[in-house]
């Protein structure tokens, strides 16, 4: 019994940090970033640690007593920094770029500080419409139709966490599409499983991983199809043999992902006669422009998106990833849908606890993917875009076109090399001719020398080094600097190759084979004569 002196008063938890010490800490953070992005190039742009590392550096048990902000920071700087990529590093050429520009990082801590949770309008009316409003914004700067807009009030945009998401979310949309059609057409028979277990969606064998993924997830075929030898793109003919045999052998085509900037080497299928061949089949068309999409704000780029504007069946739904090549920060995928309605149908769960007295005339994104929960992304897309105005977006996007070709420039200089793929963007992708060992092999001791961060990729079974531009501030220097490590090294390697009488030549090819884990040995040759490599600037020095 609580009575009297008896009762206890229970320990009252204590905040980690009040608002004065968070003014301190705030700003101290601030500088602490203001810090770290001018000194990044001083970091080694890859960490030197083994995997475990952080585990034999920090305490394996959390701490039972609160511990000072000081000593939190310091283990941060000590420990988790010393284990980082820098992806911001102007060294940095792997993936894609991952923007974070600073109007981005203040629209994320303002979003951060708000603490909504915008699952409906009524939630948060700022968070629902400054959404479709930046939604719309986008489409017109990136060239959209009108139809994709929310002022429409045909279709719209959404924000997802990635384009991975996007694709999930239109593949269950065109899957619900499709059996609603097959269930009119067969009132009578209609077993929902019998007719899923037929349906199949493509792709072209360069789309991203996410698309196979989403189809298990979705409980799909995906059939992967072969792309142009030359442009390395899908074409709708390919397409098209692909739907007409599939129908013989009794599948249901209904689901066509076209990509814009494949991972690989951001080569773009044929869109205009991919979305003729889906206009006339009755399939699903969506486009994933995760990394290209950016780039269409420049109108000279804009060629790509042939298809997309001719017809408003053409396209059903197209997604592009600013968070890749418009300086937002991670994440912040966008989506737009022909139709609306399709996309909400196969999305939407309606409990009384959800619902409010706007719902009939407002949009809920809730209904708009799979989360419930969502985050007020939009704040940091705002900021950036009034921040920078579509020119300066464009001026970055060019720059990094510029340097490209730069790059390329260099690579075409060197007889040594070859190029896979046109160059449209910011990536150029290279080999050593006819040798995906001396390739692997290249890429390898560029990546544990520390001075430069790439990835590979293979296409058309060629192992190929991919050289993006991500540096929001990336200039000329940074590709001389690039190219003149790539070239050292290569002439290392050349030189070494030249020095080896018949036995000894052997003998390296068998040991680069087995370092770089090639499934096909080849002759490593004499590697041919070093490039004249053109006038570079910057040292081979890390």
């Amino acid at each position: 019994t609580l009575s009297g002196n008896s009762a206890k008063t229970p320990n009252r938890p204590t905040a980690a940090m009040d608002v004065e010490e968070f003014r301190k800490h705030g700003k101290d953070m601030v500088d602490y970033i203001c810090d770290y992005m001018k000194s990044l190039q001083e970091r080694q742009v890859i960490p030197d640690v083994q995997p475990g590392y952080l585990r034999l550096s920090l305490p394996a048990i959390p701490p039972e007593q609160p511990e000072a902000w000081e000593s939190i920071m310091k283990d941060v700087e000590d420990h988790v920094m010393r284990g980082v990529t820098h992806w911001q590093h102007p060294r940095f050429h792997a993936y894609f770029p991952a923007g974070n520009a600073y109007p981005s990082i203040m629209g994320g801590m303002l979003g951060d500080a708000l603490g909504i949770v915008g699952f409906s309008w009524a939630a948060s009316p700022a968070c629902a419409e400054l959404e479709m409003l930046v939604l719309d914004w986008l489409a017109k700067m990136t060239h959209m139709p009108h139809h994709f807009q929310h002022e429409s009030g045909l279709g719209g945009g959404v924000m997802q966490g990635s384009a991975s998401d996007s694709i999930l979310v239109t593949m269950l949309a065109a899957r619900r599409d499709k059996l609603n059609q097959i269930k009119r057409e067969h009132a009578n028979d209609f077993e929902e499983g019998k007719f899923l277990s037929r349906l199949v969606a493509y792709c072209s064998k360069l789309a991203h991983s996410c698309v196979e993924k989403a189809g298990m997830i979705s409980c799909i075929q995906v059939h992967q199809l072969d792309y142009h030898p030359d442009y390395l793109g899908l074409q709708g003919r390919t397409l098209q043999l692909a739907i007409e045999e599939d129908r013989r052998n009794g599948l249901i085509p209904f689901f066509v992902c076209a990509v814009l900037g494949t991972t690989a080497c951001a080569s773009c299928d044929d869109l205009e006669s991919i979305t003729q061949v889906c206009q006339r089949e009755g399939l699903w068309c969506h486009v994933d422009a995760a990394y290209a999409g950016s780039a269409f704000i420049c109108e000279e780029l804009t060629y790509f998106l042939r298809g997309v504007e001719v017809s408003r069946r053409n396209v059903d739904s197209y997604n592009f990833n600013p968070n890749k090549w418009m300086l937002i920060n991670f994440d912040c995928s966008v989506l737009w849908v022909r139709d609306k309605e399709k996309l909400t149908s196969s999305m939407i769960v309606d409990p009384v606890y959800l619902q409010h007295k706007h719902s009939s005339n407002v949009v809920d994104f809730r209904h708009w993917g799979i989360p419930l929960s969502r985050r007020f992304r939009s704040l940091k897309v705002w900021f950036v875009i009034r921040s920078y105005g579509v020119e300066g977006l464009r001026r970055y996007i060019r720059n990094h076109c510029m340097l490209a070709k730069l790059f390329e420039s260099q690579v075409k200089r060197d007889n040594r090399f070859e190029l896979v793929g046109q160059v449209h963007f910011g990536l150029v992708c290279f080999r050593w001719k006819d040798s995906n060992a001396l390739t692997q092999y290249l890429i390898r001791q560029i990546n544990d020398s520390g001075k430069l961060h790439m990835i590979p990729a293979t296409v058309k079974g060629q192992y190929i080094i991919r050289f993006a531009l991500c540096s929001e501030h990336a200039k000329e220097e940074d590709v001389f600097y690039a190219w003149n490590v790539i070239k050292t090294h290569a002439d290392e390697i050349s030189t070494t190759i030249k020095t080896l009488n018949m036995w000894t030549k052997q003998a390296f090819r068998n040991s680069i084979t087995k370092e770089v884990d090639i499934e096909q040995e080849e002759d490593v040759g004499d590697a041919g004569e070093g490039g004249d490599g053109g006038e570079e600037s910057g040292s081979a020095g890390g």
